[in-house]
């Protein structure tokens, strides 16, 4: 027996007991006489201790050992007399009678501690050393905790966990496909999912009414830290369901995950329109854990011969409570943020509103006082509070707008991370248009419904539909989304014309859930959830990077592994690909 108990379940009601722990050297201390030795796994830390007086030839042993070298050991818990509280074992040690060295280490290339000294890349290259830090595997702890409770939650509501395949065709919407290509099937590729929503509703068709997966994804896009080439996704569908039906069940889930795990007691979650979401935050995922809204100014600074203003199709305004003293250093440092190249504003304007009631301006040559109180007084702006001013192209201006009133909402210490704001935005538009191509293309998916009050307009003004389509945000990050889907043959025909498609490129790509839709499609829609965005959310960081076992770095590589790699030249010719071996 390797072990009687776990370096993380004793505590004072154990004392006197023989124990045998086996487990990784923290780290090794020696005190005049006496060794202590700090002994890891997956539970905790227990210290060990070794006595020079009653056991030197075990002492000497102990001295031996280095860091991450694997031991057991046997012993008599004993109650620690500097105790401490930073550990849940911190209450006793172990007395050693016995130890035996499993498994000798080398020295390893960074500290396994929670403040460790390895960068990222390092860290990632030996990413099996650095799932052994508390931090890191604690977020993989509460990965688990997570998707068991929602497995939990939605067995209990008959919901059906079906696997689906992981070759399929590719598909010719949304991001760029994973190809593989088939051996036994020469010049033909399969491609990864990027989801499994044709196989979800092909299911719904056949009668499983109540569908969940907890599934892999694939998306061959650019990286940044909510994003990886590969990602999990807790993938719903039902049947004979609206909107409403939805969006109760998985707000219930989503309470229920947060309740069980943090402890948390959510109220109920506000339905936003995507029209206001755009109008009040410039974005369709808002954070509203604090205020600072659009204000729309555009009417109020027309005709006072401020070319800029006057030319602009938007103006609009937020206003930053309490910072009417910041000073001409750090009105330049926001201008250079809204200025950076990612954002692409050509310039900010500001309007101080002084505790004693006067008014300053970066545009004072142009705007009177009056007029300038006009502003702040559309924007709830108080004494002592600074507005702040973006204009140009409408949509531009708005996502500009957005990532300032982030920056100030993180300057201001105003996105806590242990707050909680939930909320659904609805009523998207079901189609964007792309100027270059000079065609529609789905906001979502091709098989999102319309709303049925808006199904006229997709033969004379289709980018004002509205789709059947929802969203949930946590905090200013979307968590999941799904719709409402066309069930109706002639109307997944005529959505397929309005994108472009010809018949025979329908058929080709879509055909066989356009006839399985022939055979009694019930009403139905679904929702998937980015677990590793979820999880992030609960352990509060920035990444998704550090909520997955084994992730990819931001050039989309495992730097563990080195993959992706290069294939021989013999494999290629099997494959029937007509390329060369590069090798590096």
């Amino acid at each position: 027996m390797y072990r009687t108990n776990t370096c993380g379940e004793l505590r004072l009601a154990n004392l006197n007991q023989e124990v045998t722990l086996s487990g990784w050297v923290q780290k090794a201390r020696r005190f005049g006489g006496m060794i202590f030795v700090d002994l890891r796994d997956r539970y905790g830390i227990t210290q060990m201790v070794f006595n020079q007086e009653t056991n030197a030839a075990l002492c000497e042993q102990a001295d031996a050992l280095g860091r991450e070298w694997v031991v057991q050991v046997k012993g008599i818990v004993a109650e620690r007399s500097n105790k401490n509280p930073n550990i849940p074992t911190g209450d006793i040690e172990i007395i050693v009678s016995e130890l035996k060295v499993l498994n000798s280490s080398e020295v390893p290339p960074f500290t396994i501690e929670d403040e460790t000294d390895g960068g990222d890349d390092l860290r990632m290259k030996y990413r099996y050393l650095d799932l052994r830090r508390g931090c890191v595997r604690s977020n993989l702890e509460l990965r688990h905790q997570m998707a068991f409770a929602t497995r939990s939650y939605l067995n209990d509501l008959n919901f059906m966990e079906v696997e689906t395949p992981v070759l399929i065709g590719s598909t010719p919407e949304g991001a760029r496909d994973f190809i593989v290509p088939s051996r036994m099937n020469p010049g033909e590729f399969y491609a990864l999912p990027q989801s499994p929503q044709l196989f979800k509703q092909l299911l719904m068709v056949s009668g499983f009414d109540r569908y969940f997966q907890i599934v892999k994804c694939f998306r061959d896009e650019d990286l940044r830290a909510d994003r990886q080439p590969e990602f999990t996704q807790i993938d719903c569908e039902m049947s004979f369901v609206e909107q409403e039906d939805i969006l109760n069940i998985f707000e219930g889930l989503t309470k229920y995950l947060f309740k069980s795990i943090k402890g948390i007691d959510l109220p109920d979650f506000p339905r936003l329109p995507y029209s206001d979401a755009m109008r009040l935050y410039g974005s369709d995922k808002p954070d509203t854990r604090f205020g600072m809204t659009f204000v729309e100014i555009k009417d109020l600074t027309t005709g006072k011969g401020f070319g800029v203003f006057d030319n602009a199709e938007y103006v609009g305004a937020i206003s930053a409570e309490g910072c009417a003293n910041y000073t001409r250093k750090q009105l330049d440092e926001l201008t250079n943020f809204v200025k950076r190249p990612q954002i692409g504003a050509s310039g900010l304007i500001y309007v101080r509103y002084e505790m004693d009631g006067s008014i300053k301006s970066s545009v004072d040559k142009f705007y009177d006082s009056d007029t300038l109180k006009l502003w702040l007084d559309r924007a709830g702006a108080k004494p002592g509070d600074l507005l702040l001013i973006i204009c140009g192209q409408k949509e531009k201006a708005q996502k500009q707008l957005c990532e300032l009133r982030l920056e100030m909402g993180s300057q201001l210490g105003l996105r806590n991370k242990n707050q909680f704001n939930c909320l659904w935005v609805t009523d998207f538009p079901l189609l964007e248009y792309d100027e270059e191509l000079n065609r529609y293309f789905a906001k979502h998916h091709p098989f999102t419904s319309p709303k049925t009050e808006d199904i006229h307009l997709l033969d004379t003004h289709p980018g004002d539909v509205r789709a059947n389509a929802y969203d949930m945000v946590i905090n200013g990050v979307e968590i999941g989304g799904g719709s409402i889907r066309i069930f109706d043959s002639e109307l997944q025909r005529k959505m397929f014309s309005v994108l472009g498609f010809t018949e025979e490129q329908a058929q080709a790509q879509f055909g066989f859930l356009m006839n399985a839709f022939k055979y009694g499609a019930p009403p139905h829609g679904g929702i998937a959830f980015g677990l590793d965005r979820f999880v992030s959310i609960f352990a509060g960081l920035d990444s998704i990077r550090d909520v997955i076992a084994f992730p990819k770095n931001n050039s989309g590589r495992d730097m563990m592994i080195d993959a992706p790699s290069t294939v021989s030249q013999e494999q290629l010719d099997e494959l029937h690909l007509n390329i060369k071996a590069i090798s590096k």
